[in-house]
């Protein structure tokens, strides 16, 4: 409000004033008379400077990077600096990883706008999310629950001097004691309990051309997924330890992790406690994790974008969330832009797609207490974190801090996308408002359909 009264009391001086100087002048104020943004509003201000190189997918270019709040530097120093993503590349607006570093050009941990201190940092750009919060918001959620997500932060991003818009201040995922918080798993420990942890895996793509994966980067899971009429096979990629590191002892013991796990879900006395599947798994992660796929209709859920963690001596467990931006009815393939309808069935609904859902989630509903304590943690989470009020006050307070901040309007100045098609658009709106109208009303939806499709299962 304070913004509001200011700006008019600016228009009654400015029609005061050239009033007096001219007394015939009755028209309206013109188009290039703006609203005054306060300093304690703008975003955070994130000031890349490459010396003029161009910034490309691999390698890291030397860079320099200014953060400022409020006009007060919260760092200053050198990184090395890359375009990330993967379909993401497409867009002119890129996405960005960076390392901090030292004056000798090494890695450096530093805390960037509060987070807890690190060298390997995201600048996420929502390019076809209009509304510029689907990984913001479906992240605090994954938090809210106590499930570890990377942390956020909106910012305004300059490169060279030149404004490139909205961009999201993102952890990258990895081991860390404020991150995925495991064992580091050390290449001598390849024998009794060391060998038990930790591990992280992803099922994605592959890093080289999205579907080269091998015995040295990865790993193929022993069961089909269901609906493969293509012949395609689950792959799982060596995160953490990655391909370069990994022993042969450690990489046997998690393929045999993996394999007794599916052997075990599979199997006929799969719902025994101690013989079964629960002998492996954690499932209350598990059941997070579904929730949070099918709250936003994740068409890239299970399948992409997806990990898995083996701490040492603990069970296997599901997580963290990453890449919601085609969730949230963005997506207009596949049933991605339905409010109605299993995320986890995506094999039914696209068969022939190359990247498929493990068996996992059909066989796990198929027991009656995996799908007891899922209906259980629905309805708590119901009660408060996944209410229709608490998720509409995220999202006003998300739109909040971009309107006044003055984030949208710049962003959409740069960025000319509304009212167009940007792959793969449910809706086009033809206005910022509409967009995040759209995609109220879409979460709305999607809530009351999962109410009844849960008590059903």
């Amino acid at each position: 409000m304070k913004v509001k009264y200011q700006f008019l009391l600016f228009k009654l001086l400015f029609l005061l004033c050239f009033s007096c100087n001219d007394p015939e002048l009755t028209g309206p104020i013109p188009d290039n008379v703006t609203e005054e943004i306060l300093a304690e509003n703008r975003l955070p201000r994130v000031e890349i400077n490459t010396n003029g190189n161009e910034i490309v997918d691999e390698p890291k270019i030397d860079a320099q990077m200014q953060i400022k709040v409020n006009d007060v530097t919260d760092y200053e120093g050198m990184i090395g600096i890359e375009i990330r993503g993967s379909s993401s590349q497409m867009f002119p607006k890129k996405q960005f990883g960076f390392e901090t570093r030292d004056e000798q050009n090494e890695d450096l941990d530093v805390s960037l706008l509060g987070f807890p201190e690190e060298e390997d940092w995201i600048l996420y750009a929502p390019y076809s999310d209009k509304a510029l919060f689907r990984n913001v918001l479906i992240y605090d959620l994954s938090r809210d629950i106590e499930r570890y997500a990377s942390r956020v932060q909106f910012v305004d991003v300059y490169i060279n001097n030149s404004y490139n818009g909205v961009y999201v201040l993102m952890e990258k995922l990895k081991r860390d004691n404020n991150r995925i918080d495991i064992n580091k798993l050390k290449v001598d420990e390849n024998s009794g309990e060391d060998l038990t942890g930790g591990y992280i895996l992803k099922i994605d793509k592959a890093d080289a051309g999205g579907t080269n994966y091998n015995s040295a980067n990865s790993f193929a899971s022993q069961h089909s997924p269901n609906v493969s009429i293509g012949g395609q096979q689950i792959f799982f990629l060596y995160d953490t330890p990655d391909e370069d590191d990994i022993t042969a002892e450690q990489s046997s013991y998690i393929q045999y992790y993996m394999a007794s796990f599916e052997n075990a879900l599979a199997g006929d006395d799969f719902t025994d406690p101690d013989s079964g599947y629960a002998a492996y798994i954690e499932p209350q992660s598990f059941i997070d994790f579904f929730l949070l796929n099918e709250l936003a209709n994740n068409v890239d859920g299970y399948r992409l974008s997806t990990w898995l963690v083996k701490d040492k001596n603990e069970k296997l467990e599901m997580g963290p969330i990453w890449d919601f931006n085609l969730a949230f009815g963005n997506a207009d393939y596949c049933g991605g832009g339905s409010t109605s309808g299993w995320a986890y069935k995506f094999n039914e609904r696209c068969p022939d797609d190359f990247w498929q859902i493990p068996f996992w989630w059909d066989r796990l509903l198929e027991d009656p207490a995996f799908v007891a304590q899922l209906q259980s943690r629905w309805q708590e989470l119901r009660s408060n974190v996944f209410s229709d009020s608490a998720l509409n006050q995220k999202i006003d307070t998300y739109i909040e801090t971009l309107t006044l901040s003055g984030a949208i309007e710049e962003n959409f100045q740069k960025w000319q996308i509304l009212d167009q098609y940007v792959w793969p658009n449910n809706f086009v709106g033809n206005s910022y408002n509409t967009e995040t109208e759209y995609l109220r009303s879409w979460i709305l939806d999607r809530l009351n359909w999962l109410d009844t499709a849960i008590i059903n299962l």
